[in-house]
């Protein structure tokens, strides 16, 4: 029994990743009814912009929340130089662009930081505690409290700022929210920067379990849009315990399930996925859309 605690232990630091992910993909989902498959990129070039403020000499937390500020600002440019013109387009139009954006930004992480393989440090301390015999590492401690604060941070400027409040608005009609004085193309370009300023966190959560390469974040974006699907594309709550379930679920499944093993995890994703949209499209947490004729 201690075993399997420890894995579901395991999993839920893991999931806690691909949770703060899915929430990025969420959060732009909700604003703009847009798939972003260039989130994973978006969070791997700042992670890049982390290690480049500590290879100059900074504190790590000093460098995040730099990091934090410079993706906030590059959400709200792309949405304003690369979304805005496709704006009420075709919604395969929108997904080639956010295609070409990924392909774009990982070309220039490569080409700015070259494809080498670099060293990302941890902010957590190493070692763990014991509970009941149970091995608790400092790292997935330090991971769940990052992500537990992210969402608390989320709630609070949801539920109780007049700018949430505006976000919120506009996630639900823009139509209405234009019409009653709130600037929607402001309001959208604010969900784009903190859409990625959320996928920051990921990559920088990511980095020191894996090594900091341009290609880091492509098998996380596919667990993160497992996590999505699953709790609900329209639910950032949803977002955090699907990611919480498909890390447990990926984890037990490599070490119960002989078949899958270390190499073929990244199978149990793409199952949830295809479960999900045949026995339940919107998800565990999310709201089926009706429309009428």
């Amino acid at each position: 029994m201690t075993g399997f605690l420890q894995q579901v232990v395991q999993g839920l630091s893991t999931g806690a990743i691909y949770a703060s992910l899915a929430l990025a993909l969420v959060l732009i989902y909700q604003f703009t009814g847009i798939v972003n498959f260039a989130q994973g990129e978006l969070a791997m070039f700042s992670t890049y912009v982390a290690w480049q403020f500590t290879a100059a000499g900074l504190p790590f937390w000093l460098a995040l929340v730099l990091t934090l500020a410079v993706s906030f600002a590059g959400g709200m440019l792309i949405e304003r130089v690369i979304i805005r013109p496709v704006e009420g387009a075709p919604e395969l139009t929108l997904v080639i662009v956010t295609v070409g954006l990924f392909i774009f930004v990982n070309a220039a992480a490569g080409w700015i930081w070259s494809f080498l393989i670099k060293d990302f440090p941890n902010p957590f301390p190493g070692g763990a505690f014991e509970v009941g015999g149970l091995s608790v590492g400092f790292q997935t401690l330090g991971v769940l409290a990052v992500v537990g604060a992210v969402m608390g941070l989320l709630y609070l400027l949801f539920q109780h700022t007049k700018i949430g409040l505006g976000m919120r608005a506009v996630a639900t009609n823009p139509v209405s929210a234009r019409l009653v004085g709130i600037r929607v193309g402001l309001t959208l370009a604010l969900g784009w920067g903190l859409a990625a300023t959320v996928g920051a966190v990921s990559g920088v959560l990511v980095a020191p379990l894996l090594f900091l390469e341009p290609n880091m974040m492509g098998g996380v974006l596919i667990y993160a849009f497992a996590a999505a699907t699953l709790g609900g594309f329209d639910s950032p709550a949803g977002a955090v315990a699907g990611g919480l379930i498909v890390g447990v679920a990926e984890t037990l499944a490599g070490a119960y399930v002989g078949v899958i093993g270390s190499d073929l995890k990244v199978g149990v994703p793409l199952v949830i996925i295809l479960g999900v949209l045949l026995l339940r499209p919107q998800g565990l947490f999310g709201r089926a859309v009706v429309e009428r004729a």
